[in-house]
């Protein structure tokens, strides 16, 4: 058993190439029904579950920059008080940044211990870094094939294009700074860095796929 963590930058075709080794490997993918089976364990409401992923973080303003040790309330949630007794009683509570981090941190971590599953962002890299049977893989590519892939998408006009490709990764570049104190694009944290303006998407797929079974195996429980 073994998990692929993937980084990728806006437009490289990151998560194309994660469902592409998930075919490949058989493996599951990463996602928010797998933040609901965490949730439950944590006593949340299964419709309430907040996914905070890189692709919902929003870079924050300068005054929020100031008072980033502040966490920010993301929503309120209904929380089960007594899973046991007959009549679940729900207590609403603020859900902020730290308490989704750490909601996102226990999914990881349940995630590993399952094995065979792709996590794409969230921060994985940092959560299961240095963990036995894991693959950390970052996905870049050109800018201009970057920006042939979102038009593909349906997002059109160049200077559109390039103004969402440069917000979705500095988002990524923040969120990875402000919850996990490290820098994006650090090669430390990765085993492969594959850019697909050099790979198609397939041949990146396979070589993923050939890179992790030369892996150590993860303990099993």
């Amino acid at each position: 058993m073994a998990v692929i963590t993937i980084s990728r930058q806006a437009g490289s075709g990151g998560d194309e190439i994660a469902e592409r080794v998930c075919d490949l490997l058989g493996y599951r993918y990463f996602d928010k029904q797998m933040m609901i089976e965490a949730a439950a364990a944590a006593s949340l409401c299964e419709a309430e579950v907040v996914d905070f992923s890189e692709d919902h973080y929003k870079v924050q303003d300068f005054l929020s920059r100031l008072l980033r040790s502040r966490p920010r309330t993301v929503r309120q949630v209904l929380v089960r008080e007594d899973a046991h007794k007959p009549i679940d009683t729900l207590t609403a509570r603020e859900m902020d940044e730290a308490r989704c981090v750490a909601l996102i941190r226990y999914a990881m971590s349940s995630a590993y211990k399952q094995g065979d599953i792709v996590i794409v962002g969230r921060g994985g890299q940092v959560v299961l870094h240095n963990k036995p049977g894991v693959l950390h893989v970052r996905i870049i590519a050109p800018l201009e094939q970057r920006i042939q892939r979102l038009r593909e998408q349906g997002v059109s006009g160049v200077s559109e294009l390039k103004l969402t490709i440069a917000d979705r990764d500095r988002a990524s570049a923040e969120y990875l700074k402000r919850y996990f104190n490290v820098s994006w694009d650090d090669p430390d944290l990765y085993h492969l860095i594959l850019n697909t303006g050099l790979l198609d998407l397939d041949a990146a797929a396979d070589l993923m796929a050939d890179a992790v079974r030369h892996l150590a195996p993860a303990p099993t429980v």
